[in-house]
């Protein structure tokens, strides 16, 4: 009996990055498929932090990869951001609660086999590149993520 949950990250937001990370490693845990699909302000999450590229970039899409995030520690808080200062304040909650940092459940989730998507439009319309993106990775069309969630027994839109 194999179990299949779906989520479509859409937020570039730290804490709900975080929400749908533990709950991608949680349900590994329990041996449920997991593919996670990323469209607009999600790809911000699977940016590889020592990644950039400008080649065969047009100016508007130059300035968009400078301003917009670079891997999850980059990500802002959705509520109570307050410049930086609430998310400093989280992370050091969560550092007095020993409890794992964004990055180490993004780690978590590619070592334990989550599939993780990127959106074609998404991609093409930020102006990222594929080899800016983590390597697990993979770039797919609105219509191949539906063929896959329509498959899963459990899906988030996050």
């Amino acid at each position: 009996m194999n179990k299949k949950m779906n989520l479509l990250m859409f937020s570039g937001d730290y804490d709900k990055a975080l929400a749908a990370l533990i709950l991608a490693n949680s349900a590994r845990e329990l041996d449920v498929d997991v593919t996670m699909f990323f469209a607009f302000w999600g790809l911000c999450l699977v940016r590889d932090p020592e990644k950039g590229s400008s080649d065969d970039k047009t100016l508007y899409e130059k300035m968009f990869g400078m301003v917009t995030p670079k891997g999850p520690e980059e990500l802002h808080l959705s509520r109570m951001n307050m410049a930086g200062l609430g998310k400093q304040m989280l992370l050091e909650m969560m550092e007095d609660d020993k409890a794992p940092s964004l990055t180490d459940f993004l780690n978590g989730a590619r070592k334990k086999g989550v599939k993780f998507y990127g959106c074609k439009l998404s991609v093409d319309v930020m102006g990222f590149k594929e080899d800016e993106l983590l390597p697990e990775v993979e770039i797919i069309t609105a219509k191949e993520y539906l063929s896959d969630a329509l498959e899963s027994d459990m899906q988030l839109f996050i």
